[in-house]
């Protein structure tokens, strides 16, 4: 599992423990973050100004400043960072005042590395979904539709749905290929509710192992388990009044399902190794891009969950059926990358933007977007051309139009070796320089890239 944000999220890590930072540092490296290592608050201080870390993971006694005044003065800062306390001497009385102080959780050494890399992308992904709704709250957001972009008639009627679902208080079930944006669905949904000044947690079902979903989802006591440490709250009760969006929802496994459909009916939890029984409330919206009718009839998905979550069912269209709003999206884009890259492209051949029409996306809206991403990287010009996009995006048939546009508008020769070596570069600056990382990126072994880097 890996961040859902482009670039790659930063992460720092506070630990004056040389082996645990090198392992983690090395751990979320292979994972695609960017990962920085302070020893002490006070040296992590002005990393946190220039390094502006998506997330920092703090140990909790560290040599001078501890982790929560280094968490509290984090806190006091514009637009803080998420925030993971770590520490082998935990107690229930210090995870409280960790998540009262702003931290979004608390985890005790030993620490188990599935479990840790999925807490730090859980962390970033709902920090990158917050980002999101707070974005979409800015009344000086007027690109399209509370961060959608689209004015095809299809995309019309998904809005005008989205409004009127909004305030209902039922399950939505966001149906999608993926790539599509039912995430921004979701983030528009609890942002028109009157939940809105609540949680908004998302969860990828699909990313979370099976032994620890039960306990992600519904929290556990004290000595529940190996390694259950201080109990913890799970991800209903912290959405608890606010939305839940739980992404690929035909990934949870039956025994869940059950349990799943016990909150939605009664608004109950059981943490694992409690008998007591918690209140939990919150809207559910679950996402799929498989068909569920199919997983019901296969015995993969329950058909009593089905119905109860398709009391509103909303579908994102594809980008190929949405032919008037690539060039739209492709524009924005390119905003975006130039502000990233400090370049100032004016935009798109019309040779580059036949071809950009002309391919099928199956990646959806996602595949656009690396797509631009990857045409900025590499272009010089004023305006990028068809060299600087994607292999299969070039693969496609021009129409006339893009021949003729081809022949009026010359392809600069770009050597093949300055080509591939600009690639190498920008594959590495995103790995961070995890070698590796880049390696299996770019499809070849490590030692090949070693040769090709010297």
């Amino acid at each position: 599992m890996s961040p859902t944000s482009s670039p790659a999220s930063r992460v720092l890590i506070v630990e004056d423990h040389p082996g645990l930072a090198e392992l983690l540092t090395e751990e979320l490296g292979e994972q695609g973050c960017k990962v920085r290592h302070a020893p002490t608050a006070e040296d992590a201080l002005p990393l946190i100004k220039t390094f502006r870390p998506d997330l920092i993971v703090s140990d909790l006694r560290l040599p001078g400043m501890d982790g929560i005044a280094l968490l509290k003065t984090v806190q006091n800062t514009p637009a803080p960072p998420g925030f993971l306390i770590i520490t082998a001497f935990g107690t229930v009385n210090q995870a409280v005042a960790a998540l009262k102080a702003g931290a979004d959780e608390f985890l005790t050494k030993p620490l188990d590395l599935d479990h840790f890399t999925h807490v730090v992308h859980r962390i970033l992904e709902t920090r990158a979904l917050r980002r999101e709704v707070a974005d979409l709250r800015d009344p000086g957001n007027r690109d399209g539709f509370h961060g959608m972009v689209g004015a095809h008639k299809s995309m019309r009627t998904l809005y005008q749905q989205i409004e009127r679902i909004a305030p209902a208080g039922g399950p939505v079930l966001i149906l999608g290929e993926s790539g599509s944006g039912k995430e921004l669905v979701a983030a528009a949904l609890h942002t028109l509710s009157p939940r809105k000044d609540k949680p908004f947690l998302a969860v990828n079902c699909a990313g979370i192992p099976e032994t620890l979903m039960e306990s992600e989802f519904f929290g556990h006591v004290e000595g529940a388990f190996t390694g259950a440490g201080a109990g913890r709250e799970g991800i209903f009760q912290a959405a608890n009044e606010g939305t839940l969006f739980l992404d690929e929802i035909a990934e949870m496994p039956m025994a869940l399902q059950s349990k799943l459909l016990r909150v939605l009916q009664e608004g109950k939890i059981r943490r694992v190794g409690s008998n007591e029984e918690e209140t939990a409330d919150p809207r559910i919206i679950a996402a799929t891009h498989s068909a569920l009718e199919t997983a019901v009839s296969e015995g993969r998905f329950r058909e009593d969950l089905f119905y109860r979550l398709e009391t509103y069912t909303l579908r994102v269209p594809p980008l190929r059926e949405r032919g008037e709003d690539i060039e739209r999206l492709a524009h924005r884009f390119l905003s975006e990358f130039n502000r990233q890259m400090n370049k100032s492209i004016q935009g798109f051949n019309s040779a580059a933007l036949d071809l950009l029409r002309a391919h099928s996306y199956p990646g959806n809206v996602r595949e656009l977007r690396n797509a631009v991403e990857r045409a900025v990287t590499f272009c010089d010009a004023r305006r990028i051309q068809p060299a600087h996009l994607p292999a299969r995006i070039r693969a496609n048939a021009p129409s006339p139009a893009a021949a003729n546009a081809q022949t009026a508008f010359p392809i600069p020769p770009i050597p093949l070796a300055e080509m591939e070596s600009k690639y190498i570069r920008h594959v590495l600056d995103h790995t961070d320089g995890n070698k590796k990382k880049a390696a299996d990126l770019l499809g070849i072994t490590r030692k090949t890239l070693y040769n090709k880097i010297t």
